[in-house]
């Protein structure tokens, strides 16, 4: 024996030795075989896969798309090492190696796909700190005493023991599904938005509901996987059930009221409104509770759902985009009347965004105590874009044109008379 084993075997390392020795180095090499094939597939096979991705999924994965290679990386690397761990009778000292190498392949590829789906930091590190310990310890032939020692520091409510262990794996489950349920919500979005026999309306709701149905599933397959006896929760379903129909009645009015929304299609996203004699603004988003109006101004307004509901509502795109517009002008009694309404046709003919059809009109209203009152009639077909703008085009094209041709525009004028008396002065006061 060499002074080197000598030297372990005196300090209590069971150094392996002859035939063991040989399996531990072809393990070591297998290892290094199987981390080099890893980082060649996610090098060769990354880029592909991430330009498919981002084709497919396009801005709906976030930033999972930069995380692609190195998900293919460390998942080939943690594969064969899985392989390699289960093919072969190791020595204990090999199969701790392969275990260690393992435990950290699949926890860098559980943070890359955690964070890749936009789970918080702590979550993903969490995780795979788990996921490294419980693999390495398996290895090692102590993940048993491990688990034991977890779950005996706890406590009993009622039927059930709350344990160190339990609550990680219910981290983890929680973890799991929750990873699920946005991969999942991101792929059916777009397999939903790449559809082409539903109109916009149709797509929104169908996520909508996809998306409960994704929640739902989820919760009860976390309600299995963690043994929760659903008779233990009646009490609680009881007191969520009153709670629903008292704190949270306004929440599931909304909710149900944005179903309606999109079912009946009487508001869409892309819908100019006027809600209540307020603002004129554009329908951006129908979430879950509230919809989202923008306003010209830039002012986004969360208008709950359940007000279109009850409210007055004007939808100046539901059926037609077509909108009149009124714009009032006054002109003088001493001018050419004909004249100044043919240059204000023409100046709405010229203003570029007034449709040639509907054509154009012009109504006198009113013999007004300091002109002749018309309204100008035009039409425009995109409202989104505001109405104030049309009005001031079509106001300063007239300007010009009544300008030009002398065409006065009326100001208030008042006549004052002065009586006198039979003395020629003024009376008093």
């Amino acid at each position: 024996m060499s002074p080197a084993l000598a030297w372990a075997h005196a300090q209590g390392l069971d150094v392996p030795q002859g035939a063991e020795a040989i399996e531990t180095g072809i393990v070591v090499a297998l290892i290094i075989v199987s981390l080099a094939i890893g980082l060649f597939a996610g090098r060769w096979l990354g880029p592909h896969a991430e330009a498919l991705w981002q084709r497919h999924l396009g801005h709906h994965v976030e930033h999972f798309g930069g995380r692609v290679a190195a998900v293919i990386r460390h998942g080939v690397a943690a594969f064969l090492l899985a392989i390699l761990l289960v093919g072969g009778a190791w020595p204990p000292l090999a199969e701790g190696v392969i275990g260690f190498f393992l435990g950290a392949a699949v926890a860098r590829m559980s943070i890359e796909l955690l964070r890749g789906l936009n789970i918080p930091r702590w979550m993903a590190w969490s995780v795979a700190f788990f996921l490294f310990v419980a693999i390495f310890s398996h290895s090692l032939g102590g993940f048993a005493p491990i688990r034991a020692t977890l779950t005996a520091i706890g406590f009993d409510v009622g039927k059930t023991h709350l344990s160190v262990f339990s609550v990680i794996v219910a981290l983890l489950t929680v973890v799991g599904l929750l990873a699920g349920v946005r991969l999942a919500n991101r792929l059916i979005g777009h397999a939903i938005l790449s559809a082409t026999g539903f109109d916009p309306t149709q797509k929104l709701l169908t996520q909508k509901l996809a998306g409960i149905a994704v929640v739902a599933l989820a919760f009860f397959v976390g309600i299995d996987l963690l043994d929760i006896n659903l008779t233990s929760l009646a009490v609680f379903s009881g007191a969520l059930g009153l709670a629903v129909g008292f704190g949270l009645q306004k929440t599931v009015g909304n909710l149900i009221a944005g179903i309606i929304l999109l079912l009946d299609r009487s508001i869409k996203p892309g819908d100019v409104i006027v809600v209540a004699d307020k603002e004129v603004g554009w329908v951006n988003k129908i979430g879950v509770r509230a919809v989202s109006v923008i306003t010209r101004d830039g002012k986004e307004h969360l208008i709950p759902n359940e007000d279109l509901m009850t409210k007055e509502v004007e939808n100046w795109s539901y059926t037609d985009r077509n909108v009149r517009i009124r714009i009032p002008v006054a002109v003088s009694y001493d001018c050419d009347l004909k004249l100044a309404q043919q240059l204000m046709l023409r100046a709405a003919a010229e203003s570029p965004r007034v449709l040639d059809d509907p054509k154009s009109n012009i109504w006198l209203t009113e013999f007004g105590d300091n002109g002749v009152k018309h309204e100008i009639l035009v039409w425009i077909n995109d409202p989104q874009s505001g109405v104030g703008s049309v009005r001031s085009d079509v106001l300063n094209r007239l300007w010009v044109l009544f300008k030009d041709n002398g065409i006065t525009i009326p100001y208030p004028q008042r006549d004052v008379r002065i009586v006198r008396d039979e003395l020629g002065s003024a009376p008093a006061g």
